[in-house]
């Protein structure tokens, strides 16, 4: 079994600031079949290639437009994956340890593991490595101390990977992007993108409500 995880959005809490987001996404992708994932990373590969990219070319949600956004989404979404995602509203958010970027992240990460847990076994945990790399090693002890429970290997490793080198880590970027998009109205693509992919969808928990 193999995770990939992505955010979307940031930490800070200064609401309404320029550049600060109204939510905070993770959003893990599964696929329960290390083939039917390979199978997803070709084909990624695949229409990398049909775009005339270079190889080393990201398909990284704010970067892309929303022809090439529905494109991958239609793409992927007949392979069999799933995901969860957590929102943090960060306007209802209370509590010092929010105001600190590595407590918030971990927290985050650990809400949306809590949900996926009963659908996991001995799973493969990729994270994008790109930021500090102390504090993703911390994450990395983290969540298997989190989420295991004794006795049983929810999670068997967590791995640290450039998302520039790993479509399917690009994958949960694009899907992650999509539930952001989704949580902003005023944007007239709004809709478009979560509704290709629907049918993947375990849960999306808004928190606090």
């Amino acid at each position: 079994m193999l995770v990939f995880v992505d955010e979307s959005g940031d930490t800070g809490m200064h609401l309404g600031r320029r550049g600060t987001s109204q939510f905070f996404v993770v959003t893990a992708v599964i696929f329960e079949d290390r083939e039917e994932a390979d199978a997803c990373d070709r084909a990624i590969k695949q229409l990398r290639e049909s775009l005339g990219w270079r190889e080393d070319s990201e398909f990284h949600f704010s970067r892309l437009n929303r022809e090439h956004r529905l494109r991958f989404l239609n793409h992927v979404a007949e392979f069999q994956f799933f995901y969860f995602s957590i929102v943090l509203n960060k306007a209802k958010l209370t509590g010092p340890g929010f105001q600190f970027k590595d407590p918030f992240n971990k927290y985050a990460v650990n809400l949306v593991f809590q949900n996926a847990k009963p659908h996991l076994t001995n799973a493969t945990v990729i994270i994008d490595g790109k930021g500090e790399l102390r504090f993703r090693r911390e994450l990395q002890a983290y969540l298997k101390k989190r989420v295991n429970d004794e006795g049983q290997s929810v999670i068997r490793k967590v791995k640290l990977e450039a998302s520039h080198t790993n479509s399917l880590l690009q994958l949960a970027d694009i899907v992650c992007g999509a539930i952001a998009r989704s949580l902003q109205p005023n944007k007239p693509d709004a809709r478009d993108y979560r509704r290709v992919i629907r049918h993947r969808e375990i849960k999306v928990q808004v928190w606090p409500r």
